[in-house]
């Protein structure tokens, strides 16, 4: 029987999951995950690999999924968070399920509850997914990488030039703002608290850090496990509502006009870096995989994001980082023009995690891949 674990028995352990893992039929795995954020890839991946897929979905949400015909099967929850409760958890046990997890699945499932209750395979590591979330692990794991970040502000009593203030979780942009003083902080934290995008408790943990100026690049890379090396597979930069309109509008208007900016991610465009950027980038991702096994053994297992500003002096800085499949991807789920260098054509992030998965299968290594 695969329902013989109880939830909420301290922290979730690797002998765990291998027990979870004892009991799966692996000739008969699924690979599932939470339909929203960067799922339609994942479960098309899948379903190129040769696996059975399963989304979770919440009431209403469903749609593309059918649609599209990425899920042979669907789960139907009121909310998502709902895929934490022990009888979803059993029928993915009792469908032999893998789970891809991505931005979405951390912020409604939760850390705690991933950490803790959520007793189904993961792909990649499972205790790294805290350490992209609060910004103080994010910083240690970039500084013990030796990539550059932006100065940080410790309290908005200190701002002494332009900021950017961010807000912890994956929030999507939602309630970021800029500001160069202390007076700013208060009128546009009190701003997005009206617009119900912080609360009082965000004041104490925002992260305010110096503000860059250069040019966007996240930048999609995968560690294998297998073949212990680092692929560059995509880039991609974000498309904000508001800024990305207000920008639209002439000067003269924008002055008038008086529209406050938002930065919420509501899309993403592919982007190709100048190719002798390459060396750095790769670089980055180099370091910042090998720092990962060092701080949060076995480290970044799969996909993972560097968000980074590239100056006008060609340096790379890094604001923040996604231990897992960030939303970006979304932009090649055929292909992007690094991951047909690497693959030829239809290698999405999402197609490259599963093959990672069905490779680790099929040479009895999944313990590789899982938390």
């Amino acid at each position: 029987m695969n329902g013989i674990f109880l939830t909420g028995v301290g922290m979730i352990t690797k002998d765990d999951i291998l027990e979870v893992l004892e009991n799966y039929d692996r000739d008969n795995l699924t690979i599932a995950t939470l339909g929203s954020h960067s799922s339609l890839h994942m479960l098309k991946g899948a379903q190129l690999e040769g696996f059975r897929t399963l989304a979770v979905c919440q009431e209403g949400r469903d749609v593309p999924y059918r649609r599209f015909g990425v899920a042979d099967e669907i789960i139907i929850v009121k909310h998502f968070a709902e895929m934490n409760k022990p009888e979803i958890q059993e029928k993915l046990r009792e469908m032999n399920a893998i789970i891809i997890p991505h931005g979405s699945f951390v912020a409604y499932v939760g850390l705690d509850n991933i950490e803790k209750d959520f007793r189904v395979p993961m792909m990649g590591n499972r205790r790294i997914l805290r350490w992209e979330s609060e910004r103080s692990l994010e910083r240690q794991l970039l500084s013990e990488a030796g990539i550059k970040t932006p100065s940080k502000i410790e309290k908005p009593e200190k701002i002494d030039r332009p900021v950017m203030v961010k807000f912890p979780g994956a929030r999507g942009g939602r309630g970021y703002f800029i500001t160069d003083s202390y007076e700013g902080f208060k009128n546009k934290f009190e701003e997005m608290k009206q617009r119900g995008w912080v609360t009082d408790e965000d004041w104490e943990i925002a992260h305010i850090e110096e503000y860059i100026v250069g040019n966007n690049f996240c930048i999609h890379y995968f560690y294998s496990p297998l073949a212990d090396e680092v692929e560059v597979l995509g880039m991609d930069r974000r498309y904000e509502a508001n800024i990305d309109g207000l920008v639209r509008i002439p000067a003269r208007d924008q002055i008038e006009a008086d529209l406050p900016p938002s930065y919420v991610v509501v899309g993403n465009f592919p982007i190709v870096v100048r190719e002798s950027l390459l060396p750095q980038i790769f670089e980055m991702g180099d370091r910042l995989a090998d720092a990962a096994k060092k701080l949060v053994p076995p480290g970044l297992l799969g996909a993972f994001c560097i968000q980074t500003m590239c100056t006008d002096n060609m340096e790379f800085y890094a604001f923040e980082i996604s231990a897992r499949s960030d939303g970006g991807t979304n932009t090649f789920m055929d292909s992007s023009p690094y991951s047909f260098l690497r693959y030829g054509d239809f290698m999405s992030m999402g197609r490259r995690i599963v093959r990672e998965v069905r490779i680790a299968n099929e040479q009895d290594e999944l313990e590789k891949v899982v938390t």
